[in-house]
């Protein structure tokens, strides 16, 4: 996440940090809590030191997350990202995976490229 122990620990008191205690009153912290973080240790950085491991691209409809289930089947892949307590989906080559070297709980970005986002009421 990029912060502090003691920071970490100040988050946990105040509450900012939802985790569980253990029997002997350790805490621990839920994998969806880290997620609802993962976007601020990247907007700390310069932005030359934020993408370093993406290709130049123009998108920034990035949405930074966890990868949840990889699925192979042939040539195609099947990415699932949990982003914020939601999950988005990616159908990808198998060679994608392979040549990222993509594994189920690392961080990764969904690049959303459209012409068109509707908005839909709930």
């Amino acid at each position: 996440m990029g912060i502090s122990y003691p920071t970490l620990k100040q988050w946990i008191y105040k509450k900012k940090l939802r985790t569980v205690k253990t029997v002997g009153g350790h805490h621990r912290i839920p994998e969806s809590e880290l997620d609802r973080y993962l976007h601020l240790e990247s907007e700390r950085l310069p932005v030359d030191l934020r993408r370093p491991d993406f290709r130049r691209i123009s998108g920034r409809n990035q949405l930074v997350g966890r990868v949840t289930e990889i699925r192979i089947d042939g040539l195609i892949a099947q990415v699932t990202l949990s982003i914020g307590g939601q999950k988005i989906t990616s159908i990808i080559t198998a060679d994608a995976v392979r040549e990222m070297r993509l594994k189920a709980g690392e961080k990764a970005a969904a690049l959303i490229k459209s012409t068109e986002v509707m908005i839909i009421k709930i």
